[in-house]
């Protein structure tokens, strides 16, 4: 009861509230701020945030004696975008951790994603404080516990096992049509997803992308699908399915961008 008390639901973009921890004071006022304002508080960071669809930021610094955590919470718009503001603030040196759609947690920092949501912690002062941010962490997921699934986008998976997917952000794939996505990197060439705003976009985005491809053959996949060739990209496979925007661009010889590709559209979603 004390949990529910302590912070409304996720759906209405709460400020976190230091009581969600035990011991946990609230230092100075809470914190809010918009995209038209958010350099205020993040200076050149900002821009980082923007890009990824950012709506607005409630914070609140807690503090336990000495230590302080700079606890921010961003509505990033959608999952997709949540997401990709994870993907490009982790360290890719350290492991992800199942909070949320996905987590991290250094000795001084941890985040985690779920559903529109960035959520992340700045610990002072220097020193090793894993411990309670976890603790912060799992409290701060279970203020909502209906759990949302990590976008498909953001995991491109083929036969050779998963890929670090990165976020495309303004280009997917170098294609300034497929403006928001993600790409994944391996040996033999690059999966990607992107996304619109709707089917009927995405559909928009096919035609348009058959006319830059020029010479293209249809195919038989998901709601439209077409192959091409391209002299930088390679054996291209691109397929819709909704409003994602999916396929493979091959450059090796012994890979087959139809297979990779059905496997890639019958993940996402």
């Amino acid at each position: 009861m004390a949990l529910a008390l302590a912070a409304v639901a996720w759906a209405d973009a709460p400020v976190p509230s230091c009581a969600l921890v035990p011991g946990w004071s609230q230092s100075g006022p809470a914190r809010s701020y918009e995209a038209a304002n958010l350099f205020e508080y993040m200076d050149g960071n900002a821009e980082g945030y923007l890009i990824y669809g950012f709506r607005n930021m409630k914070g609140v610094t807690c503090r336990q004696g000495e230590i302080s955590f700079v606890i921010d919470l961003s509505d990033m718009g959608d999952a997709d975008g949540a997401y990709g503001i994870f993907s490009a603030d982790r360290d890719p040196q350290l492991p992800t951790d199942k909070i949320g759609m996905a987590g991290q947690v250094a000795p001084r920092r941890a985040m985690f994603v779920k559903g529109n949501y960035f959520v992340e912690i700045a610990a002072n002062p220097e020193g090793d404080h894993t411990a309670a941010l976890r603790a912060w962490l799992a409290a701060l997921d279970r203020i909502h516990r209906r759990q949302h699934r990590v976008a498909g986008s953001a995991r491109l998976v083929s036969r050779r096992g998963p890929a670090v997917a990165a976020p495309g952000a303004e280009s997917v794939l170098g294609i300034r049509l497929l403006k928001r996505g993600y790409v994944a990197q391996y040996d033999f060439g690059k999966a990607f997803v992107a996304y619109e705003t709707s089917p009927d976009s995405a559909s928009a985005i096919m035609q348009k992308l058959r006319a830059r491809f020029g010479q293209v053959a249809a195919a038989n996949l998901a709601d439209d699908a077409f192959q091409a060739t391209d002299q930088y990209l390679g054996r291209l496979f691109i397929f819709r399915k909704g409003r994602l925007i999916g396929g493979y661009s091959i450059k090796a010889e012994g890979h087959d961008p139809v297979a990779l590709a059905t496997a890639l559209a019958a993940q996402v979603r």
